[in-house]
């Protein structure tokens, strides 16, 4: 059995850097803005991954109005759950993201994301994509704004779950 899961997320940019995507520091003149580090790639990836296992999502696990959750980790969430997502039976098969930002240029950045990412998730750099998209100029994210990803994630049931 093998379920998916979609996940999105969206963070406003203010000035003075770092900018923190996948768990890795970018040196860059902006930031994202949250109540947490604001790692929009991770919230989409752990969304992604409570989703495709029917759990409830990153927000009512952890509250933007809980004092605890700020300044927090994002990598914090993301191995919250991935512990729910094997606790109901289910492996990672891979993960898809999409990372739509103006600037900076994220290619040089991509290996060390994919390999940050796959250690939290006990899993291959491999089996972890990551793409990026500029904004063409347009809307939010084209304005530098704005930052966004989309995640999609293939979950597999466990054999002895089944």
């Amino acid at each position: 059995m093998i379920r998916i899961g979609l996940g999105h997320d969206t963070h406003r940019l203010a000035e003075g850097g770092p900018l923190r995507l996948g768990g890795v520091d970018i040196l860059h003149d902006q930031h994202l803005v949250g109540h947490s580090d604001a790692d929009v790639l991770m919230h989409a990836i752990t969304d992604a991954l409570l989703g495709a296992a029917n759990l409830p999502d990153i927000g009512e696990w952890f509250p933007n109005s809980a004092a605890e959750n700020r300044g927090r980790d994002s990598a914090d969430f993301l191995r919250f759950a991935y512990h729910k997502v094997n606790e109901e039976g289910w492996r990672i098969i891979n993960i898809d993201t999409v990372i739509f930002a103006q600037e900076p240029k994220l290619s040089p950045y991509k290996e060390a994301m994919r390999t940050a990412l796959a250690n939290i998730l006990t899993i291959e750099p491999a089996q972890v994509g990551i793409k990026a998209k500029t904004g063409e100029q347009v809307g939010l994210v084209g304005r530098r704004e704005a930052i966004q990803a989309e995640c999609v994630v293939l979950l597999e049931k466990i054999d002895e779950f089944i």
